[in-house]
């Protein structure tokens, strides 16, 4: 069955095109301000119907960031993404701001986004938030199945191994600028990995700050629905159920991968009942003309139901050694053969962000790295939790912008001086 799975919704897929184009035709018909049913409630109806099943069969593309500029100082400066380092699974994407006059000295950030099946652009809004402060840099992982086999496979080591390269590829070492570095959700572990890593070296190319986000360091506190099932059914039940092998014609055709449309099925029955009633409210709003209500909707939904595989090596070594293992707070985890050390980070400060409602990393999983990096200076260090936010509310939205965009920058301004 696992060799014509991914097939089978491949084809799926395709059998529908031709009603997903007759949909098309009819919501440009029912739309069209010269034909009078338009203007009625059946007309609007219809059109509703016809984008909601075209909206619920599509294939959601990866999104883009879309920051054409930011204020800094009230100025409006222009943004130009640009590629400045890339490897087989990631690039590394920088959003550079072009000034009219001389740049303000501003510090590096480093923010590291998840690869957890949805991609970079889930952290559009904290990119955006830290534009006017810092000269950011994001993760943009790739989608697996676009990756040919003949680029070898991508497991957590790698990541670690990703994560340090570009780690040194923006030290402070070459240009003196200080680098800080922002983890969210499960990019926390490799990030304090990768960090620790560089440290035990002798911290020459360490960041001067991590801030981690919403992340499983000790999955064992305040253990989420997401924690339970991964302990219940153990990592054989993830193999044979979870691990799929893309279908031709895709370039990276056989490599083994979570398809992204099984973890989008994941997503959706955490909470199908919302979804569902977000699905009708769109429909009304459609029949009752409130256009800025739907476009809401669609600006949500086109980020997330666009969702990308996963190599099936990062997925479930990932699965087995953080959620069943629980191999960081053990002192277990290794890289590369060799023992990851989290007392071994002393240079780096750190500042660990939960959210207090967060069913994915219940409170006290992130925190946990307080504990386990006991030889950073407490002065070094600090906990924030956030009241009355979920997951997402720990790296976006309203609070995270007022309550908790500014403790981050006067974190990492504090920890820049010399007698932080």
């Amino acid at each position: 069955m696992d060799r014509i799975s991914y097939q089978f919704y491949e084809m799926m897929h395709l059998a529908f095109a031709p009603a997903r184009a007759m949909s098309d035709a009819t919501l440009t018909t029912f739309k069209n301000p010269f034909n009078p049913f338009a203007h009625t409630s059946v007309g609007r109806s219809v059109a509703a119907a016809a984008e909601l099943f075209e909206r619920m069969t599509r294939r959601y593309g990866k999104p883009v960031f879309d920051l054409p500029e930011t204020l800094i100082d009230g100025v409006a400066t222009p943004i130009v993404e640009e590629v400045v380092w890339e490897r087989p699974f990631c690039r590394l994407l920088h959003f550079q701001r072009i000034f009219q006059g001389e740049a303000p000295r501003q510090s590096k950030l480093l923010i590291v986004a998840p690869m957890s099946g949805h991609y970079a652009t889930l952290l559009r809004g904290t990119v955006e938030a830290f534009l006017p402060s810092h000269d950011v840099y994001i993760t943009d992982w790739c989608d697996a199945r676009a990756v040919p086999n003949e680029k070898g496979v991508f497991g957590l080591d790698d990541y670690v191994d990703y994560l340090i390269d570009a780690l040194r590829f923006l030290s402070k070492r070459d240009d003196g600028v200080p680098l800080h570095t922002l983890g969210v959700c499960q990019a926390s572990v490799p990030l304090i990995c990768a960090i620790a890593a560089l440290d035990g070296e002798g911290g020459v190319d360490a960041p001067e700050s991590m801030v981690l986000m919403g992340g499983p360091i000790d999955p064992r506190r305040s253990p989420t629905a997401v924690n339970r099932l991964a302990v219940e059914r153990g990592v054989d039940w993830f193999h044979r159920n979870c691990i799929h092998s893309v279908p031709f014609p895709h370039a990276g055709f056989g490599r083994r991968v979570y398809p992204g449309f099984l973890q989008l099925s994941g997503f959706m029955a955490m909470n199908l009942e919302r979804h569902v009633a977000a699905h009708f409210d769109m429909f009304n709003h459609l029949v009752e003309g409130d256009g800025d209500s739907a476009e809401k909707h669609r600006d949500f939904y086109d980020e997330y139901l666009a969702v990308m595989d996963l190599a099936a090596e990062f997925y479930l070594e990932t699965v087995e050694k953080v959620f069943i293992r629980h191999e960081i707070p053990q002192g277990l985890l290794r890289h590369r053969g060799e023992i990851i050390d989290l007392s071994a980070i002393q240079r780096t400060a750190l500042l660990t962000v939960e959210g207090e409602k967060d069913d994915i990393s219940g409170v006290g999983q992130t925190y946990a790295a307080q504990e386990l990096c006991a030889n950073i200076p407490d002065v070094r260090k600090q906990h924030y939790l956030q009241e009355g936010v979920g997951h997402y509310g720990v790296f976006n939205g309203s609070r995270f912008r007022r309550d908790i965009v500014p403790r981050i920058r006067e974190f990492c301004a504090r920890v820049e001086t010399p007698q932080a």
